[in-house]
C-alpha cells in the first residue's frame, strides 16, 4: 500500500476501512544472512538500506521491546549539518542530503521541515569561532551564513536583546537545517524495510552471542537462538551492556539526556535556536509545543529519567535567552540514554570478532545522523569497506590518536 493524496481522499470517503498495518509482525526464522540488533532509527535505517540500496536479503531486525521505543522517540528532532571538523562535516552533510529526499524515498510523511537553525554567539571570541566553523561548512559544500546582531533581531525579535545577561551579538545560520518527526522517521524506515522483505521482530531481546573460533555464529534471544552470517549492533545507550556479552569493552559511557515539551502555543519559534552562553536549544512542533533541552546528566545511568539539577539548568538557559518562556507550562519530560564516546564522535566499524559490526557513540548527534548512519552501516556490512563519509569513525582511533574532538573537550565523555 502506497500513500498518496488520492489514497487519503479515498479512505476519507469510504470510512477509513482500507488502511493496512504499516509492517508485518513475523516470528523469527532459524537463521538470517544479516541480523541487526536494535529496532531504533539507526537499526531500522540500516536494514532499509541493506535491503533497498545494497539489494541484500534474509535480513532481520531484533528489538527487545517495540520498534522505536528508545532514543529515536526520545530526542528533540533537530537535523543539521553545520559541523566543523573534516571527520564529521562530510558525513552530516551526506545525512542532510538524505533527509531532503527521505519522505519520497520511503513514501511516508516524516514531517521533515527545513526551517533553519541559528546558533547564537555572545562574544567576539565566539563570533570568530563561528566564522571559522561557517567557513569550514562552506568549503565542504554545505550552507552557512554569519549574521550580525541586527540580522538576528530582524529574524527572531522576541529574544532578550536589551537587558540580557549575555548580550546577543549575532549568530550562525544554516537555512537547510530544521526538524523532523522522530516517530515518523522510525515508522517510515520500518515500513520501507518491511516492504523490502526485512523481518522486524519485536519483543525479542538479545541475551548473548555465540562465537566460535573468533567468528560470530548468531545470537541467543528470549525467543530462541537465531543464526546469522553477520550481526550489526545499533543499540545506543545500551551498547556497552550488549557488547560486553561478546567479550568486548568499549570507550563509551552511558548518560541520560533529558528533553522537555511545553503546552501547545500559537506559532512562536520560526526555526531552531541555540543559546551560545549556555547549553540550551529550542524549536516548536506543528502542534504548538515548545521542544527544548540542554546538557546531559553528569552521572552514568541506564535509567530513562533525569534529575532536577539539569531541569533547573535548562530552565535558566531558556529564561536568559527569552524570558517569555517562563510563562509557558511544562507538559512532559523524558530522558534518553546517550552512548557518549571519548571524543564526542561516533563509531561505525568492524569489531575484533569476525562478522560482528558496531554502530555506536552518537552522543547528542544520533537523530540528525539517522539516514547517513544507516546507509554507512549498511555499506560496511554489505561491502566490508567503510563508506567514504564515515572513514574517520574507526573504533581504534582512541588508541592511534586520530580522535575527532568536535567540541574540544578532551577525552572525557561526560563533557561532550
Amino acid at each position: 500500500m502506497r500513500f498518496s493524496a488520492f489514497r487519503v481522499i479515498k479512505e476519507a470517503l469510504t470510512g477509513h476501512k482500507g488502511w493496512q498495518p504499516l509492517w508485518r509482525n513475523p516470528d523469527p526464522q532459524p537463521a538470517y544472512d544479516f541480523v541487526i540488533v536494535g529496532g531504533g532509527g539507526h537499526g531500522l535505517a540500516t536494514a532499509y538500506y541493506l535491503s533497498t540500496t545494497f539489494a541484500k536479503a534474509r535480513i532481520a531486525v531484533l528489538e527487545k521491546g517495540w520498534l522505536g521505543q528508545g532514543n529515536i522517540g526520545r530526542n528533540t528532532t533537530i537535523i543539521r549539518s553545520n559541523y566543523l571538523l573534516p571527520g564529521n562535516q562530510p558525513f552530516y552533510e551526506f545525512s542532510m542530503k538524505l533527509w531532503e529526499g527521505l519522505e519520497q524515498a520511503f513514501n511516508f510523511n516524516a514531517m521533515v521541515s527545513q526551517r533553519g537553525i541559528v546558533n547564537l554567539f555572545h562574544s567576539d571570541g565566539q563570533r570568530d569561532a563561528y566564522r571559522r566553523r561557517g567557513n569550514a561548512v562552506l568549503l565542504s559544500g554545505a550552507d552557512a551564513e554569519l549574521l550580525d546582531r541586527d540580522q538576528v533581531r530582524a529574524m527572531i525579535p522576541f529574544l532578550n536583546f536589551d537587558n540580557a545577561r549575555f548580550p546577543i551579538k549575532g549568530g550562525l545560520l544554516q537555512r537547510r537545517a530544521g526538524t523532523a518527526r522522530h516517530d515518523g522517521v522510525a515508522w517510515g524506515y520500518a515500513r520501507g524495510a518491511d516492504l523490502a522483505g526485512v523481518d522486524l521482530i519485536q519483543n525479542c531481546e538479545v541475551t548473548g552471542f555465540r562465537i566460535t573460533d573468533g567468528r560470530v555464529q548468531g545470537v541467543d534471544t528470549t525467543r530462541g537462538f537465531i543464526g546469522a552470517g553477520k550481526v550489526g549492533v545499533a543499540v545506543a545507550g545500551m551498547t556497552s551492556q550488549v557488547m560486553a556479552m561478546a567479550g568486548l569493552r568499549l570507550p563509551i559511557e552511558s548518560h541520560v539526556l533529558q528533553a522537555f515539551v511545553s503546552e501547545g502555543l500559537k506559532p512562536t519559534i520560526p526555526g531552531v535556536i541555540t543559546f551560545g552562553a549556555g547549553h540550551f536549544y529550542i524549536s516548536q512542533t506543528d502542534r504548538g509545543g515548545l521542544v527544548f533541552g540542554g546538557d546531559i546528566d553528569g552521572y552514568n545511568s541506564y535509567a530513562q529519567r533525569g534529575n532536577m539539577a539539569v531541569i533547573e539548568d535548562v530552565a535558566e538557559g531558556g529564561m536568559a535567552l527569552m524570558p517569555m518562556i517562563g510563562r509557558a507550562r511544562l507538559l512532559r519530560i523524558w530522558g534518553g540514554i546517550m552512548d557518549m564516546s571519548m571524543d564526542g564522535s561516533p563509531i561505525i566499524d568492524r569489531t575484533p570478532v569476525d562478522g560482528l559490526y558496531l554502530n555506536a557513540g552518537w552522543c547528542y548527534g544520533g537523530f540528525k545522523a539517522t539516514p547517513a548512519s544507516g546507509y554507512a552501516f549498511a555499506h560496511l556490512m554489505a561491502t566490508e569497506t567503510p563508506h567514504d563519509t564515515a572513514r574517520a569513525f574507526r573504533l581504534n582511533r582512541f588508541a592511534t590518536g586520530h580522535v575527532i574532538d568536535e567540541k574540544g573537550a578532551g577525552a572525557q565523555p561526560n563533557l561532550h
